[in-house]
């Protein structure tokens, strides 16, 4: 479900990390409005200069969203899901900046479309492996 609201938002003209965080707004409930989604902007084209993937950065936004309640250091789940993610998403693309990701997904017609395709199908799964992992689930259901 991820990859298919990702797919949606991207062909809208999100970019990556605008991807990322409206589809986990949408099929998480994180409840964030387009005014609070907006905050995702600056990380797409890994933070516009090419560096951490805003794949990656967007998982981040969904993560906090899912698994802090207050406060980063108030959450015992949060530095495993990002450590694990993290992993995840570097093992699918071989790296964590859009230089090292580029050469295998970027298409000039589609752009980094299959990046935010194959890191939805990543983030998805990896949610639900925390969730089985820390019984953790989203404040929304919680």
């Amino acid at each position: 479900m991820l990859e298919q609201l990702a797919e949606k938002y991207y062909n809208q003209g999100y970019n990556c990390a605008e991807s990322i965080v409206h589809a986990g707004n949408e099929a998480y409930q994180l409840g964030l409005s387009e005014h609070d989604m907006r905050m995702a902007a600056a990380f797409g084209a890994g933070l516009q200069v090419g560096d951490v993937c805003g794949v990656l950065a967007g998982a981040g936004c969904v993560l906090s969203c899912l698994y802090v309640e207050t406060r980063a250091h108030e959450s015992a789940v949060i530095r495993p899901a990002v450590t694990k993610m993290v992993r995840e998403l570097q093992k699918e693309y071989g790296g964590r900046t859009c230089a090292q990701i580029k050469p295998k997904y970027f298409n000039k017609e589609i752009r980094c479309k299959n990046t935010v395709l194959a890191g939805a199908k990543v983030i998805e799964r990896v949610i639900g492996e925390l969730d089985q992992e820390f019984g953790a689930r989203s404040k929304s259901e919680k």
